[in-house]
């Protein structure tokens, strides 16, 4: 760490910055940075007065002034965007007016869009409109005045689910609510931020696209790959792309803006020779860069890139080398300081732990075998390439999802230059759409010619992906990390790389204590006893019980009135009303009784063939039946559970 921070001083000024968002996080009330700002100010002033001679002596002070004052800058960033997606909204129907941010999203019932209120409050909220031909004419931009109960983002309560509350604020939402057709109105006005902007323009790329006439399958691809807009590819593609290894390619990310980078050097090859001409060059390809993220919605990853190549053609100009560990560390300072909750993003941190892993491992691995030709060194560097960006997010990997793609070496070797080569035969086919106006003698047939050729390609990638998912053993799946796990598998990692270039003692002893370390870890986690449980889980408009014993669940059966077995409790689900003109000589005592699925079920009829200490309405009943049932369990005396209110319902073994 003491290497890299020498060789990137902005290594710690991002130190600060990481420092207040994870403080701030842990303390429920703001720190006041009015102290910390007074202290930075008195340090740094007292620096300058210092006798040259006691310089070097007290260099401690400058720097721990700067470290002070962009941590109380920080922690303001932090407050304000807390603030911002902190619910504090009337608990009635109430009016508001904002614009739409992004390309609103098509749901079975409703209309999505992300709205940023103009009235009464400015903040970003989810709004669900109901599906009309009007609402699903709205567009980026729009102006629209709504009536609704805003509601705050709340957990479903599930004991194998993430937070989604925690989700929604780290993008910058502070509620969502439902919209009836009759309870807004589009005002005719638009608001054209720089970010409605981009989203405009993609949108239009998007139905741009459309004119092409290409498959289902290969326009969800490609709008994937190029524009980063992924909400029409099929769950089927995303959990191929996922197993293979390949999933990056589905995101645009610095994979995407690089092969940009290259596409627009390779068109500028006549711009060389002269200082001048360079200067121009790198000034030309930075603006195409930026018009590039900005048609892809100016997401944090393109953005990140964006700023690193950027830093690359400025170190270009006055011919210095632009990509390096400060280059890294600058995208993250900017990216961190304006958004602070981009911190807990898996996609940050997965995107900056690749691109640092690039930067640590890869000239490490490039020193074990030098290959003899051009052929041998493209693709051992796409290997090496591939390799260290996985040893820096596989640790991440299994702490979020469990999973691992066992042949990512191979797929990556296949698909990013597949990847590559639809964006450059996506090209002419954009050449030949613009100037498709031109009647020229073989002109049109041309156009066909790369159209077909190009979803040729995009066929052959996916069918390469399709057929890694389907191979013995594709990934490695249910072997989760614990956090204090993932940060000794870093430790094994990275001193395992270290060895190779280093022969001495330290870094074998480091892997072997570290490799000890976390076999004992995971031994004990092995061995620790897991509670078996009975949850009811809480799936919108869905009904779902199953066993689960740490992370392993065995799913109940959904259909029938059944008895659920326990060894010390009676457990009865009912989700069919049978019961209508039935008589019971004795009713059946239970201790919870489950209502699933069926709306028209009565606490009036079920009393006469239950006894029960507690009802439990499943998340499959509709909100009128719930409401229904509650209040028949009100009035007879019952005890009653909603779990699409309170979460899920857990009975211990």
């Amino acid at each position: 760490m003491r290497n890299i921070i020498g060789k990137a001083p902005f290594v710690f000024l991002l130190m600060p910055v990481i420092a207040a968002i994870v403080i701030n996080e842990l303390i429920p009330k703001s720190i006041s940075t009015i102290p910390f700002m007074v202290i930075a100010f008195v340090l740094i002033s007292l620096s300058f007065f210092i006798p040259a001679t006691h310089a070097y002596r007290f260099r401690w002070l400058f720097g721990s002034g700067v470290f002070l004052l962009i941590f109380s800058v920080a922690t303001l960033s932090y407050a304000y965007e807390r603030e911002k997606s902190t619910f504090n909204f009337p608990n009635s129907d109430t009016v508001y007016q904002g614009y739409i941010t992004d390309i609103p999203q098509e749901k079975p019932k409703s209309i999505q869009c992300n709205i940023t209120l103009n009235a009464p409050n400015k903040k970003k909220v989810i709004v669900y409109f109901q599906k009309t031909d009007k609402s699903s004419s709205l567009a980026p931009g729009d102006v629209v005045v709504f009536r609704t109960q805003m509601q705050a983002f709340k957990n479903f309560g599930n004991p194998d689910d993430f937070n989604y509350a925690r989700l929604m604020r780290n993008h910058g939402f502070a509620a969502s609510g439902y919209v009836p057709e009759n309870q807004w109105m589009v005002t005719g006005i638009s608001n054209r931020t720089p970010y409605v902007i981009s989203q405009q323009i993609r949108l239009k790329a998007l139905e741009f696209y459309k004119s092409f006439g290409l498959d289902n399958d290969s326009y969800a691809f490609v709008t994937a790959l190029t524009l980063g807009y992924t909400k029409f590819l099929p769950q089927e593609m995303k959990e191929a792309f996922r197993a293979s290894g390949t999933s990056h390619v589905l995101s645009v990310s610095g994979l995407h803006v690089g092969i940009i980078y290259l596409v627009i050097t390779s068109m500028l090859f006549f711009l060389k020779g002269s200082k001048r001409k360079n200067i121009f060059k790198q000034i030309v390809i930075i603006l195409s860069l930026w018009a590039y993220a900005f048609i892809t919605g100016l997401s944090v990853a393109v953005i990140r890139a964006a700023i690193m190549l950027s830093i690359f053609c400025v170190g270009n100009m006055f011919h210095r080398k632009g990509f390096s560990y400060n280059t890294v560390a600058i995208a993250a300072f900017f990216i961190l300081l304006s958004h602070p909750f981009a911190l807990y993003e898996i996609g940050f941190q997965m995107s900056f732990m690749a691109v640092m892993a690039i930067l640590f491992f890869k000239p490490k691995i490039n020193r074990l075998y030098m290959p003899q030709n051009k052929f041998s060194a493209t693709l051992w560097s796409l290997f090496t390439l591939s390799l260290a960006a996985q040893a820096g997010v596989f640790p991440l990997v299994l702490y979020y999802f469990g999973t691992f793609p066992t042949y990512f070496f191979v797929t990556n070797l296949l698909i990013v230059p597949l990847a590559n080569l639809i964006i450059y035969a996506f090209i002419p086919i954009l050449i030949f759409s613009v100037t498709g106006h031109i009647d020229l003698v073989g002109f049109d047939f041309l156009g066909k010619v790369c159209l077909w050729l190009f979803q040729k390609i995009c066929r052959i990638t996916l069918d390469v992906v399709y057929f890694f998912e389907t191979l013995p053993a594709a990934q490695i799946k249910d072997q989760y990390l614990t956090f204090w796990g993932m940060i000794l598998v870093y430790f094994l990692v990275i001193s395992l790389f270290v060895r190779f270039e280093n022969k001495k003692f330290a870094p074998l002893f480091i892997f072997l204590s570290t490799a000890l370390g976390l076999f004992s870890l995971q031994t004990m986690e092995s061995i620790r006893p897991k509670p078996l449980q009975l949850v009811v889980f809480n799936r919108p408009s869905t009904s779902e019980i199953a066993y689960l014993q740490g992370r392993q669940k065995t799913t109940f059966s959904d259909s029938g009135n059944t008895i659920i077995p326990h060894p010390t409790k009676r457990i009865v689900r009912i989700s069919s009303n049978i019961f209508d003109n039935k008589v019971s000589e004795q009713p059946f005592v239970s201790d919870y009784l489950i209502l699933s699925k069926d709306n028209s079920l009565s606490m009036y009829t079920l009393k006469d063939h239950f006894v029960t200490r507690e009802v439990i309405l499943d998340s499959s009943l509709s909100g009128s039946a719930s409401k229904r049932l509650k209040g028949q369990c009100r009035e007879l005396g019952i005890k009653v559970y909603d779990i699409a209110e309170s979460g899920a319902f857990i009975v211990n073994f």
